[in-house]
């Protein structure tokens, strides 16, 4: 399909049109998460479309997966912070709880490796570049949205860790705007894990729900 690579230059390297509406979808996502708002998800879907298309064009399976996963995590998440503001204390921003994060880098370590596996043996799932760097970028992505949905803090942390690998595994894959993107999300996501984790103390007075219109 030749929409899929429609694109510009710049400096000589060709920026595809999904890849660089997706990244600005995704982070406006990172926006619209620090201010805990429901348009978070219907907005995170919408950039999960155009990057499946970016990444089906760059060849990048691990990453077109992680779209997938993304839209239906989307689905999951608004329901989860719809039925939260239905609630009469709302859907709170909280730390996880020890057994929560233990089960949380249970699923990233566990997850990393049975992926990483499919990757190294199933031929139209394999990949160019380190199996297991795509493994750890689709799980733990995973994992930070699924956290993100319960409106734990430790969603911010994990997207952290993910961004230490996913920059280097988007410019290696040819996909530029992703990469620079990754760089404005470890900022973002380090002003957002601030603000959610003065929230849960409740540094500010009482704790607010977590959910706005």
């Amino acid at each position: 399909m030749n929409w899929l690579g429609a694109g510009f230059e710049v400096f000589g390297e060709h920026v595809l049109w999904t890849d660089l509406v997706g990244n600005i979808l995704s982070l406006a996502v990172v926006w619209l998460a620090m201010r805990k708002t429901l348009w978070t998800w219907p907005v995170q879907f919408a950039g999960a479309l155009l990057l499946l298309a970016a990444s089906l064009h760059a060849h990048v399976p691990g990453n077109a997966l992680k779209q997938v996963l993304f839209c239906g995590l989307a689905v999951y998440g608004w329901a989860m912070w719809a039925r939260g503001r239905r609630q009469a204390q709302g859907l709170v921003v909280r730390q996880a709880t020890p057994k929560e994060r233990a089960v949380l880098v249970a699923a990233l370590a566990v997850g990393t490796a049975v992926v990483a596996e499919l990757f190294v043996h199933q031929e139209w799932l394999k990949v160019a570049w380190s199996p297991w760097a795509n493994a750890y970028i689709f799980v733990g992505s995973a994992v930070a949205t699924f956290a993100q949905s319960r409106a734990l803090v430790d969603f911010w942390v994990v997207w952290v860790l993910v961004d230490l690998v996913g920059v280097p595994l988007a410019l290696k894959s040819g996909l530029y705007v992703s990469g620079a993107v990754y760089g404005i999300f470890f900022v973002m996501v380090m002003v957002g894990f601030r603000n959610w984790l003065r929230e849960s103390r409740g540094s500010h007075g009482p704790r607010q729900k977590a959910v706005t219109a």
